[in-house]
C-alpha cells in the first residue's frame, strides 16, 4: 500500500501529467484501494484476535461482505481493465502514431479512466445486495450469543435463481476480467515487443547516419515501451494464475465437482500474496526505469530539484505524450 501511494504522490505531480501517467496514477490508487478497504476489518479480526468470536450485529456483517469482498473485487477489476487500457494506449503510441495524437490525448483518456471505474461498480453492484443477514441466537462460550445468519437475497432466490445467478456472474467474470484481458495483453505484449525491436534497428540505423536527434527520440520511446511491457509481464504472472483457479472453481461449481478446495484455497492465498508483493515491484520499475519518476521522487521526498528541468530549457520536447516531457528523460 505504501507503494502505490508513493506512486500516486510522484504522478499527480503536474510535471508529470501525461496521457500514459494518468492511467498508471489510476491503476495505483485501484491497488491502494484493493488493499485499503478490507485493511480495518483484518486488522480486527486477526491482528486483534476476534476471528473467532461471533459476528454481530447484521450491520457489521454487511460492512464485512461489503470491505472484505465486493469493493476490494470492484477496484481490483478496475486495475486490471485499466491495464489492459494502458497496453492498447502503448500500442497506439509505438504502431499507430499518427492516430494517438487523436485518439490519447488527456481528455480521451480521462474519460476512459472514468468510464472503466462505472464499468467495475456496475459489474460489482449487485453484490452488494445478493445477501442477507438474519441475527441468530446460538450457544456459544456457555452462553447465548447472537450471530448472523447468511442467506441468499430474495430477488436472487426467486426471480432469477442461485445457480443461474451465481454462474452469470461467475463466467462474465472469468470470461472479460481474467481470460480476454490475459490474453489480449499477452498479444499487445508480443507486437510491443515486435515493435521495440524494429524500433532498435531504426535507431542503430539512425545512429550510423548520425542522426542524433531522431536517434534520441527513439530510444526514450523504446525505453519506455520496455517498461511498460516489464510492467504487464510482472501483471501477467500475478494474474494469470488467479484466472486458472476462478476458472476451475466456475467449471467445478457448474458442471462437475472436481476441485479439492483446500489446495485450491492455498494456491489463492498464494496468489494473493504474490499480487500485494508485485506493487513494491512496480514502484522498484519505475524508479529503475524512468529517470523522470526517479528524478521527481527525489524532488519531491529530498528537495532536490529535478536536474533536467534546471539544466535544459531548450523546446526539445517529445510528442508521445504532450510537451511536458523533455527527450533527456524516460517518457511516460
Amino acid at each position: 500500500m505504501t507503494a502505490n501511494l508513493l506512486i500516486v504522490i510522484v504522478l499527480s505531480r503536474r510535471s508529470m501529467a501525461t496521457p500514459t501517467n494518468s492511467v498508471l496514477m489510476a491503476m495505483a490508487l485501484c491497488d491502494m484501494f484493493t488493499l485499503l478497504f478490507p485493511a480495518p476489518g483484518l486488522i480486527y479480526m486477526f491482528t486483534l484476535g476476534n476471528h473467532y468470536k461471533p459476528l454481530s450485529p447484521a450491520l457489521a456483517c454487511y460492512a464485512w461482505n461489503a470491505l472484505n469482498e465486493v469493493i476490494p473485487a470492484m477496484f481490483h477489476t478496475a486495475s486490471i481493465w485499466l491495464t489492459l487500457a494502458l497496453a492498447v494506449q502503448r500500442y497506439i503510441y509505438v504502431c499507430h502514431a499518427p492516430v494517438a495524437r487523436t485518439w490519447c490525448t488527456m481528455p480521451r483518456v480521462k474519460k476512459v479512466i472514468f468510464y472503466i471505474f462505472v464499468a467495475a461498480m456496475l459489474h460489482q453492484s449487485t453484490r452488494f445486495l445478493d445477501r442477507e443477514y438474519h441475527l441468530s441466537n446460538i450457544l456459544w462460550d456457555n452462553q447465548t450469543t447472537t450471530v448472523c445468519r447468511l442467506e441468499t437475497a430474495e430477488w436472487v432466490r426467486n426471480y432469477i435463481g442461485e445457480d443461474v445467478y451465481f454462474t452469470s456472474y461467475y463466467l462474465f467474470r472469468i470470461l472479460f476480467v481474467h481470460l480476454l484481458p490475459c490474453a489480449a495483453l499477452v498479444a499487445l505484449n508480443v507486437l510491443l515487443y515486435k515493435a521495440m525491436k524494429l524500433a532498435q534497428e531504426k535507431r542503430e540505423k539512425l545512429f550510423r547516419e548520425n542522426r542524433k536527434k531522431e536517434c534520441k527520440k527513439l530510444r526514450d520511446a523504446n525505453c519506455t515501451t520496455l517498461m511498460l511491457i516489464v510492467v504487464v509481464s510482472v501483471f501477467l504472472v500475478v494474474e494469470i494464475p488467479l484466472a486458472v483457479i476462478t476458472a476451475l472453481h466456475i467449471i467445478s461449481s457448474a458442471i462437475i465437482e472436481f476441485l479439492d478446495y483446500r489446495v485450491a484455497n492455498l494456491f489463492i492465498l498464494f496468489a494473493n500474496f504474490s499480487l500485494i508483493v508485485s506493487y513494491p515491484i512496480n514502484f522498484a520499475i519505475y524508479c529503475g526505469m524512468s529517470r523522470q519518476f526517479r528524478e521527481t521522487f527525489k524532488e519531491i521526498f529530498i528537495k532536490r530539484p529535478i536536474g533536467g528541468a534546471k539544466k535544459d530549457n531548450s523546446s526539445k520536447y517529445s510528442i508521445v505524450n504532450g510537451p511536458r516531457t523533455c527527450t533527456n528523460e524516460t517518457v511516460l
